[in-house]
């Protein structure tokens, strides 16, 4: 499964192609959709371009990009959105429109109580394991960890040189405290492996190498795997369909 991020905390002056609009999110997820993505994961923006939990603008998002695409449609819920965790559960309980599910970060300060505050709409949790965070230890010792819909093991390690060393380590370190199933699971939820920046392709390489899901998108990656800026999500999925790492240069 490959799911689309199509914008994240980026905005238009990271690079033209970043959609912060409801209109345009929708527009570019309806085009990694029909590059071959699963399910589209937004991060939905105030006027001012900045991550909101609001309400009216998630539902504004949420209604226009499931116009254009019938998949799986998921939110962040990021601290750096509402800093107060308190705050972030009042937003949550405040949704008229319910994404599919919605990811937590559980480095964060409140995540258990903003995944029960999920929960408790009906909203499935992706919870997010950073790399070099104490993330994986709060997961691991909640009672809701064998409530999420998946376990995004996000590598934080940006360098392409040593990413995916950095994400083998993770997931040996989760391997060793007897976190991963058999079948590649994380408390019996699905693993998600995703990098960042210069490291995003070389684990993304490596997710499709093991047979995981991966994710792929303008909040991960302005580039190309050879380094050209990307026009848009649908190239970068594309690009990640057909992935081989690292580029070979003739």
């Amino acid at each position: 499964m490959m799911q689309v991020c199509v914008n994240g905390q980026r905005c238009p002056g990271d690079g033209a192609a970043v959609p912060v609009s409801p209109g345009a999110m929708a527009e570019s997820a309806a085009a990694a959709v029909a590059a071959g993505a699963a399910e589209v994961h937004v991060h939905p923006k105030s006027p001012c371009g900045d991550d909101t939990l609001s309400a009216s603008v998630l539902a504004a998002t949420l209604i226009a990009i499931r116009g254009a695409v019938d998949v799986p449609v998921g939110v962040t819920t990021g601290a750096w959105t509402e800093p107060e965790p308190q705050r972030r559960i009042e937003r949550i309980a405040s949704w008229t429109v319910l994404p599919d599910h919605a990811s937590v970060n559980w480095h964060e300060p409140g995540a258990e109580e903003v995944a029960a505050a999920l929960l408790a709409r009906g909203v499935a949790v992706e919870s997010g394991l950073w790399s070099g965070t104490q993330g994986a230890d709060r997961f691991l010792s909640s009672p809701l960890a064998s409530r999420s819909l998946r376990v995004l093991v996000e590598v934080t390690d940006p360098d392409p040189l040593t990413a995916e060393d950095s994400a083998l380590q993770f997931l040996a370190d989760l391997a060793r405290r007897g976190a991963v199933g058999s079948q590649g699971d994380v408390r019996g939820a699905p693993m998600l492996l995703h990098g960042e920046d210069g490291g995003a392709w070389p684990v993304l390489a490596l997710a499709r190498r093991l047979g995981l899901a991966t994710r792929i998108g303008l909040e991960d990656t302005l580039l190309l795997p050879d380094g050209r800026p990307a026009g848009s999500n649908a190239q970068l999925v594309c690009a990640a369909r057909d992935i081989r790492w690292p580029v070979e240069v003739a």
